[in-house]
């Protein structure tokens, strides 16, 4: 097979969703926006339903689509986008419960579904989605006399457990919800680990659950293993790949990979990043291509079938850091053309 073998571990999210469960005196609920991080949502909320989570949430109502599919009517699956236009259709007919993030959305939700479940994000200081303290104290009586099935807002910086930013995103709101009935929620995976305060009813952890950072403690989750296609003898001085960015500076093997940046690996990388042959590293030489990757393989005692980009060697956050990114991109932007083998209940 020359496509890469991405390996997705569903019992590894179940053990960070519970880990992440135990850290809290409240409901967990699951982010499996989109697709499940790149990894197949409906496989991964089977997983995560089978050990107890009720409630999942999505970006746009189009997300829900296959959940509703795989999880049927018992579960919980809430829209952060909230009620756009054009999406009274799908939140009807597949029970979702839209965050209404504007006094717009409010006034066409109650309109277009007069009684149907919703919830309120707030903005706390994000500039992002949400109402704002002036907006929220002007609906918020008429509102939370509808009964919202959760009032939340999300957290900018819970990733820097010491940003000032954290305890005044808390003050603002605490000032916006305290005294009212509703389910509160603040905190996703960077919320939870901050403590108790910041936990209220519900959180919401999302790369978390996918074994990315700030979950240091997290089980790792995917293995992205590339298969070699050729193996050639490169000369002292000769180069490879385009630009001739790379030349040899000794008698070399360069083996010849299968992937590339349409397959999620950035061109950044070019140069920079480490692949492994079980525990030994062998360097990237040259530009990452569209379809492959050229990797010196000299030290090499044999010649190796495949490769190992992420796995137990280097993590979602390590490459991330080699490409000046996070690892929440690494996981979303690899690519449909792996051969993908979930595990797992």
């Amino acid at each position: 097979m020359s496509t890469g073998r991405l390996t997705i571990d569903l019992d590894a999210v179940v053990a960070n969703w519970r880990a992440l469960d135990d850290m809290t005196q409240c409901k967990t609920a699951a982010v499996v926006k989109a697709n499940g991080y790149g990894l197949g949502a409906a496989n991964v909320a089977k997983a995560l339903f089978r050990a107890g989570a009720r409630n999942f949430f999505v970006a746009v109502a189009e997300e829900a689509i296959p959940l509703r599919e795989a999880l049927g009517d018992k579960p919980d699956i809430s829209v952060f986008s909230g009620h756009m236009k054009g999406d009274t259709d799908l939140i009807r007919d597949l029970r979702l419960t839209p965050m209404l993030n504007s006094l717009d959305q409010v006034t066409t939700h109650f309109e277009a579904l007069p009684g149907h479940p919703f919830g309120i994000q707030l903005d706390t200081g994000m500039n992002r989605l949400g109402m704002e303290a002036q907006e929220w104290a002007a609906v918020a009586e008429l509102v939370l006399g509808q009964n919202p099935t959760l009032v939340m807002s999300h957290l900018a910086c819970a990733d820097e457990p010491d940003h000032p930013m954290n305890p005044h995103q808390l003050e603002n709101f605490r000032k916006m919800t305290d005294g009212i009935h509703s389910p509160r929620s603040l905190a996703a995976t960077g919320g939870i680990l901050l403590g108790p305060d910041y936990h209220f009813d519900l959180t919401r952890p999302g790369i978390g659950l996918y074994g990315g950072h700030p979950f240091t403690n997290a089980n790792p989750v995917v293995e992205l293993d590339l298969p070699v296609i050729q193996v050639r003898d490169v000369a002292e001085g000769e180069v490879v790949g385009y630009g001739n960015t790379w030349q040899a500076a000794r008698p070399s093997r360069v083996a010849t990979i299968s992937g590339g940046y349409a397959d999620g690996i950035f061109r950044i990388l070019s140069d920079k990043v480490t692949l492994f042959h079980g525990n030994q590293p062998c360097k990237l030489v040259g530009r990452v291509s569209m379809d492959l990757l050229t990797v010196d393989i000299t030290d090499l005692a044999d010649t190796p079938e495949k490769l190992t980009l992420i796995g137990q060697q280097q993590s979602i956050d390590d490459l991330a850091n080699v490409g000046k990114t996070i690892g929440y991109e690494v996981l979303t932007q690899l690519g449909a053309r792996y051969h993908k083998r979930t595990y797992g209940k």
